[in-house]
């Protein structure tokens, strides 16, 4: 009799052309005039999972994208039921402005790897569960625990409608444990879990002095000028030792313990690997801590972007009205999004000149993650990657945020395992975004592993 392991290998290459048909799709959900391309990559998913068995397969509402939603619960009520998450919305992607080497939304694959928007991030990962699902109900006509998947076309703009979601239908969703494939690992020999997740606060600051533009001529000088101010508060953000200056800001981090340090140390990069990869000069950042403790263990507060005055070419002396930066802070467990606003919100307020006005805008956040490592739902899926991989899974840590991680903590009740199928080399939103044909392969081989190992 066919395994589903054997089946997942005698289709490798039907799988691979399936998720081509997927990532032609370009479903990128923060631009409105993609939005029927983000609902017909929702119908596509929904027609792939009826076809292979699933039930209960809806394309469900928000107030955004649509999400899609299937089960198949027959293990019994003495088996753990896994729900998986992943998202097929993807980042804009184009080939001329961007730098792509090739066409985004035509898969091509080089040297081993899949060049597309979406491949890794997410639809690749996440594909990789639909055809794990396939290959046990087309060879034992069943999975061996309780299955229930979720797919959303919001995570790339915030997840915006997805807690409200996970709220009205919290009964159908229940799950002993959640499931997201959406990280990476360094090495595509040695296997990654992920187990510690930054959160965030993404803030909008607006400066004002005049009512319009005023001429530099007649009224610089006189006249605070706004981008001139902004540049003045941002610098106050930090300390000398490039620690952040707001007060509060640190009181309830959870200081790194030697074996914290230990765990991150244990897959850390170099400063001249760092320096190598961006480009920079030089290493930068909170005195007393490596680059990886301030990326995966320490807070952030970053300035993402500046805009202000005349950005035209040539000359124009303008006084501008107005500046604003976008701020984020990246947080770590323990700290409240919504307090850390109101710490920033507060000291802006103290710092800010009486010649300007200043506002600072709350546009997104969400919580930080910390799984423990001892649960039996992450020891499954150790087991799982010594089986998919021949090797045990190191502990890591990322200075990403996935809010949803806490979403199923909090309103769902269910811990979360990062079990990535991903390399943090693939490219994620920038051009010539690629995945591993054979992280594809050893991840779908690992989720067969997966749901066996969560049975038992």
């Amino acid at each position: 009799m066919t395994t589903p392991i054997q089946y997942a290998r005698d289709h490798a290459e039907t799988f691979r052309q399936q998720l081509f048909e997927l990532l032609r799709i370009p479903s990128v959900s923060t631009d409105s005039a993609y939005t029927g391309e983000v609902r017909r990559a929702a119908d596509w998913l929904a027609a792939d999972l009826k076809r292979i068995g699933m039930q209960n397969v809806a394309v469900m509402p928000t107030a955004g994208h649509p999400v899609v939603y299937a089960d198949w619960l027959n293990a019994g009520a003495d088996k753990p039921t896994v729900l998986i998450y992943g998202h097929y919305d993807v980042q804009p992607a184009d080939q001329k402005k961007d730098g792509w080497s090739s066409a985004p939304f035509e898969p091509e694959v080089r040297d081993g790897f899949i060049y597309a928007r979406g491949s890794s991030d997410d639809k690749g990962q996440a594909f990789v569960h639909v055809k794990t699902v396939e290959s046990y109900l087309a060879t034992d006509g069943k999975l061996p625990v309780n299955v229930k998947m979720l797919l959303e076309g919001e995570e790339e703009i915030g997840s915006k409608n997805l807690q409200d979601f996970l709220k009205t239908y919290a009964d159908m969703l229940r799950a002993d444990v959640a499931v997201i494939s959406d990280t990476g690992m360094t090495d595509v020999d040695q296997p990654e879990i992920t187990r510690a997740l930054r959160g965030l606060t993404y803030m909008q600051l607006d400066v004002q002095a005049s009512k319009i533009d005023l001429h530099s001529g007649g009224y610089g000088g006189a006249i605070h000028n706004p981008a001139l101010a902004l540049a003045q508060i941002i610098a106050k953000l930090h300390n000398p030792d490039n620690s952040i200056a707001v007060p509060g800001f640190y009181d309830k981090v959870r200081p790194l313990t030697d074996t914290d340090r230990a765990e991150i140390a244990s897959l850390a990069l170099s400063d001249e690997k760092y320096m190598e990869i961006t480009g920079a000069p030089g290493i930068w950042g909170e005195a007393g801590y490596t680059a990886d403790e301030r990326i995966t263990g320490r807070p952030t507060l970053e300035i993402n972007g500046l805009l202000s005055g005349w950005t035209g070419e040539g000359a124009k002396t303008v006084l501008p009205a107005k500046a604003m930066a976008k701020i984020s802070c990246r947080l770590v467990a323990d700290q409240d999004p919504v307090e850390i606003y109101e710490l920033v919100k507060a000291y802006v307020a103290q710092i800010t000149p009486p010649t300007v006005r200043a506002e600072l805008k709350l546009l997104n956040m969400g919580d930080a993650a910390l799984m423990e490592t001892d649960m039996p739902e992450m020891q499954a899926a150790v087991r799982a990657y010594e089986r998919g991989w021949g090797k045990a899974p190191l502990f890591a840590r990322t200075g990403g945020s996935i809010p949803v991680v806490a979403d199923f903590k909090r309103i769902l009740g269910a811990p979360t395992i990062m079990l990535g199928f991903g390399l943090n080399t693939d490219g994620a939103h920038g051009p010539d975004e690629h995945y591993s044909l054979e992280m594809f392969r050893k991840g779908i081989d690992t989720a067969i592993y997966f749901l066996e190992e969560v049975a038992k």
